[in-house]
């Protein structure tokens, strides 16, 4: 509201300019059966019990997959119940367009699609349109199961052919399922880990930032796994000189039963982990939702000054907060937003481009300590 003024003069007044929206990070929408509930509805939960108000319990693996996911860190879900599976295809098809416009999630999880009543080859098609609605989107990624009692070799065929595909880089495959105390003891003691999974991302993105690796991690609730993988199988699905890889899931003695990998199943070195994919689709949702309001503005010189004004603030926070490299904004991300590249040409078009260049933190995979023997005895390095 606008003062009144008695006296002719100079008058001091503040503005505060209201905070940009926030947006969660670790926010999946899980896709499945449930014995109730409004069918390709995505429906909010902030706590366990909503689940069961809302969709029953039921004997498939979704609701346990939802407390998994409440059990190991989770804050929010949402859960969207898939119509009869007569057809999975188009089930599946129709719920991830119900998601579509969601832009509060960022993960996508189907637990009930790895289920054994899907063969192999029907699960690999299901999975790889779950990857494509990710690339679509471009602010979400897919946490995906290995296919029911898989051999190392069948979970190395399905991850390899998932490399293959073109939105590879939107997606990690974890492996082995996990043994939990199920919600119907009539159903089979284990099942897919993708719940328990988010609920790890989520925990980990609240606890540091979506910078971190969600890996070495014990999962809550798991009690045994399907396939105990020694360190050579680790080392088969997770294999040094290649970029993509299968997430494993092992029993280390004296620490549990730990999450141990965070790559994603892209081939491309650059998407290699989780964390660094997850960290550039954030920056996309942040842009997508923070220059919105740029549409439409004169497209000149203090647009474009504008634009790299919000943009450096967003991402100095970034470093201050660790999720960038280097000691300096210089060293951490650049900016771009010229007439060099907002030619003529681009401005008929009623474009203007923007570049951005991250360099993200990445992991350390393989801790090494170097035990040397010397003249006066034993040196770690």
């Amino acid at each position: 509201m606008a003062q009144t003024y008695l006296t002719p003069g100079v008058h001091w007044e503040q503005h505060f300019s209201p905070p940009a929206p926030s947006f969660l990070t670790g926010v999946p929408v899980f896709l499945g059966l449930a014995e109730r509930g409004e069918v390709d509805s995505p429906k909010l939960l902030t706590h366990w019990p909503q689940y069961g108000e809302m969709f029953g319990l039921g004997a498939s693996t979704l609701p346990d997959a939802v407390q998994g996911f409440f059990g190991n860190g989770g804050r929010a879900c949402y859960v969207l119940r898939l119509r009869d599976l007569v057809d999975l295809e188009k089930a599946l098809a129709a719920g991830l367009e119900a998601i579509a416009s969601l832009d509060t999630i960022d993960l996508v999880c189907a637990p009930d699609l790895a289920d054994h009543r899907s063969d192999r080859s029907q699960l690999l098609t299901l999975q790889q349109a779950m990857l494509d609605h990710c690339e679509e989107m471009g602010d979400r990624f897919a946490i995906l199961d290995a296919p029911a009692q898989a051999t190392l070799a069948d979970v190395q065929a399905h991850q390899k052919a998932l490399s293959h595909h073109g939105a590879s880089r939107n997606g990690a495959l974890y492996y082995p399922w996990i043994q939990v105390q199920r919600l119907n003891p009539a159903a089979a003691a284990h099942m897919p880990p993708c719940g328990h999974i988010a609920g790890i991302y989520a925990q980990s993105d609240g606890d540091t930032g979506v910078h971190k690796a969600p890996a070495n991690v014990v999962i809550n609730g798991a009690v045994d796994v399907s396939v105990d993988l020694s360190n050579v199988d680790q080392s088969r699905l997770n294999p040094i000189a290649q970029g993509a890889g299968v997430n494993c899931i092992q029993v280390l003695p004296g620490r549990g039963i730990r999450l141990w990998g965070a790559r994603t199943l892209s081939e491309v070195t650059a998407w290699r982990h989780v964390n660094v994919r997850r960290l550039f689709l954030m920056v996309g949702r942040w842009v997508d939702r923070n220059l919105s309001a740029f549409a439409f503005e004169p497209n000149d010189l203090m647009l474009w000054i504008r634009i790299e004004r919000e943009l450096t603030a967003y991402l100095e926070s970034l470093l201050a907060q660790g999720m960038l490299q280097g000691n300096s904004p210089e060293e951490a991300f650049f900016i771009k937003c010229d007439a060099e590249i907002n030619t003529p040409e681009v401005l008929d078009r009623g474009m203007v481009i923007t570049e951005i260049g991250l360099a993200p933190t990445v992991p350390s995979e393989f801790i090494v300590v170097r035990l040397i023997q010397g003249e006066t005895g034993v040196t770690l390095v």
